[in-house]
């Protein structure tokens, strides 16, 4: 099964400063047809504006993904950790038992994120950051998995969640296959151009909620960022 979810039925909150999209239910926007997607909670497709951010603010009990499009974010929590994201790389916030952070742009400027949730499977430890480089040329043409919860995944940022978030970047034409389980739950998003899973287009930002496959074939129809989240069926408490 594959639901397409075009860019223009998510939902929408204009701040100015931040200009977001919803493919779940998040703040004011609620539909209780997107309400979660397994274990995968938020994905945000937001737009934040040069010298802007989001201030500091507390989370717990839930793995925070930020993908970074275009542009830069800047990090501060309470543990003492800053640091920068670039385009293309990502940053992990494992909230755990409680940690208050703030992402800002400090670029000139607009900078485009993908900030996704994952709920735990792990709880009660200490909050945990971390960022690293994804060159897009290393994963030209497959899968790279950039977070994970699995022990075999030892390039990835380490998340405490029984979930994989993948990403490609594929030319037009270009076909990748990214393997799972049936049991499992798929979201893919292409981050920029377009491409086909099993005769449905999906365009840039478009989201797929998939599910009951154990082999997704995405085939570029332009020059293609795909990011993927590979979750359980269910959040696991």
């Amino acid at each position: 099964m594959i639901d397409i979810r075009p860019f223009d039925s998510l939902g929408h909150a204009d701040h100015g400063w931040l200009d977001a999209r919803h493919h779940f239910s998040f703040a004011d926007y609620f539909d209780p047809r997107r309400s979660r997607w397994g274990a995968l909670r938020v994905w945000n497709d937001d737009t934040i504006q040069p010298r802007s951010g989001f201030p500091t603010h507390p989370h717990r009990n839930m793995e925070i993904i930020t993908f970074v499009r275009k542009g830069a974010i800047t990090h501060r929590d309470s543990l003492g950790n800053q640091g920068r994201t670039e385009a293309g790389d990502v940053q992990v916030m494992s909230a755990g038992t409680g940690v208050a952070h703030s992402e800002y742009n400090l670029e000139p400027d607009v900078t485009e994120i993908f900030q996704i949730w994952i709920e735990p499977t792990r709880y009660g430890e200490k909050p945990n950051w971390g960022t690293r480089p994804f060159p897009r040329g290393a994963r030209a043409g497959n899968f790279v998995i950039l977070a994970s919860g699995f022990a075999e995944d030892r390039d990835a940022l380490p998340i405490r969640a029984e979930a994989r978030v993948a990403a490609a970047t594929l030319k037009a034409g270009q076909t990748a296959d990214y393997r799972s389980d049936k049991s499992r739950r798929l979201y893919l998003v292409p981050a920029t151009g377009a491409v086909e899973i099993d005769g449905l287009r999906l365009g840039a930002r478009d989201g797929a909620a998939i599910k009951d496959l154990d082999v997704v074939s995405i085939k570029a129809l332009e020059d293609s960022e795909i990011v993927l989240v590979d979750t359980s069926d269910l959040p696991l408490a």
